[in-house]
């Protein structure tokens, strides 16, 4: 069985073998995006209900698990800026955060959640290029394809990103 569906295939059919091969790649994706898994699983579901509805109308068939990126990627984008207008309203009455336990000093778990930190710390199209070149191991013709950006932004986004995290993962 290929990676990609049949033309011949019907809607049923093309989703569920898109679902079979890629649903787990793609919830790992919205969840570096999102750090929240069970967001992520809702965003991919989503998107495959909507290639699913789509599918008639897909142009071209072999770009299904492109439409399928770039509808995860802009459904978190649009989580990403509801959390942030949720936590503005919220900033004014919330606790301060738990400072972390002596338990969490383990160098190991403190150099993964540095990285972790600092990736979170990126603006989002930096973030968004980095998780989807070295996490997800695309070329950047597909993740100017995911991002719906030009290749050139996103060679600037990812050198501005590794350019940013550098400093801070010289120091671990």
């Amino acid at each position: 069985m290929t990676d990609r569906p049949s033309t011949e295939w019907d809607a049923d059919q093309a989703v569920t073998h898109l679902f079979g091969a890629h649903y787990r790649p793609m919830v790992r994706l919205a969840s570096l995006l999102l750090h929240e898994r069970g967001q992520a699983e809702e965003i991919v579901q989503d998107a495959y209900v909507k290639l699913h509805a789509r599918w008639r109308r897909l142009r071209d068939p072999d770009k299904a698990l492109a439409y399928l990126r770039m509808t995860v990627v802009n459904g978190c984008r649009s989580a990403l800026r509801h959390r942030r207008v949720v936590d503005a309203h919220l900033a004014a009455s919330a606790p301060p955060p738990d400072a972390p336990s002596a338990e969490a000093g383990a160098l190991d778990l403190l150099t993964q959640a540095a990285v972790v930190a600092a990736i979170r710390g990126l603006p989002p199209r930096q973030r968004e290029a980095i998780v989807l070149r070295y996490y997800a191991d695309l070329s950047e013709a597909e993740i100017a394809e995911a991002m719906g950006v030009s290749r050139g932004a996103v060679k600037s986004h990812a050198s501005r990103a590794v350019a940013a995290l550098r400093p801070i993962l010289e120091r671990l």
